[in-house]
C-alpha cells in the first residue's frame, strides 16, 4: 500500500539556522501552503504525523479535511542536532562539520543523533507502517524523507531535494504488490 511523505510547510524560523527537533511553529504562508497541498495529495486512509507542531499543524488540519484519525510517531522526527539546533549554520565550529563530513553516517559531533540513527528509526517506523498496508499520508521532514529515499550510507545517498508542503509516494514493496 502507498506511502505519501509529506514535507511539513514552512516554519517560522530565519534563513540559514540549522533546526531539527526543534519545535518551531509554522510561518505566516502556513494557510496558503496546506491549501495548495491539500489539492493534490492522493488518496489516503490515515495519516501519521511527527510530534512537532511544525507537522502536528499540518496533520491536524489534513486530518479535519479529510475526515481521517492521525497517529502521532516520534519515530519520524527530524535529526536531533543536539547543541547545534536553533544555532546559525555560519556559527557552527568548522572542525565540527568536518568531523560530521567526515563520518557522515556516525559522527555526532553536536552530541545529538547521528544519520544512521535517524535512518534506523526511520525505517523501522515505514516498515510497520508498510505492513498495516493503509494508504497513509505521513507528515515529516526533509530528514526523515531522505533517510527513507537514501540507498547508501554516504552524503551523496542523502541528497533528496523536497520542498516544503511539497510529497513524495514511496514505491511499494516487491510483497506489497501480490
Amino acid at each position: 500500500m502507498g506511502l505519501i511523505l509529506i514535507r511539513h510547510t514552512t516554519p517560522a524560523v530565519k534563513t540559514g539556522v540549522c533546526y531539527g527537533r526543534a519545535d518551531l511553529d509554522v510561518a505566516a504562508s502556513f494557510e496558503s501552503e496546506a491549501d495548495a497541498l491539500f489539492e493534490k495529495l492522493p488518496y489516503a486512509e490515515l495519516i501519521v504525523s511527527s510530534p512537532l507542531q511544525r507537522c502536528l499543524k499540518l496533520a491536524e488540519r489534513l486530518s479535519a479535511a479529510l475526515s481521517l484519525s492521525t497517529t502521532v510517531d516520534p519515530r519520524i522526527a527530524e535529526m536531533d542536532f543536539g547543541a547545534w539546533e536553533e544555532l546559525p549554520w555560519s556559527e557552527i565550529p568548522r572542525e565540527e562539520l568536518d568531523a560530521w563530513a567526515k563520518d557522515f553516517m556516525h559522527a555526532r559531533p553536536h552530541g545529538g543523533e547521528s544519520v544512521a540513527m535517524l535512518r534506523a528509526r526511520t525505517l523501522d517506523a515505514l516498515a510497520e507502517l508498510r505492513a498495516a498496508r493503509q494508504p497513509t499520508l505521513i507528515v515529516t521532514h526533509a530528514g526523515v524523507i531522505k533517510a527513507a529515499l537514501s540507498t547508501g550510507d554516504s552524503a551523496d545517498h542523502f541528497r533528496t531535494e523536497i520542498g516544503f508542503g511539497e510529497f513524495v509516494v514511496l514505491p511499494p514493496h516487491e510483497e506489497d504488490q501480490s
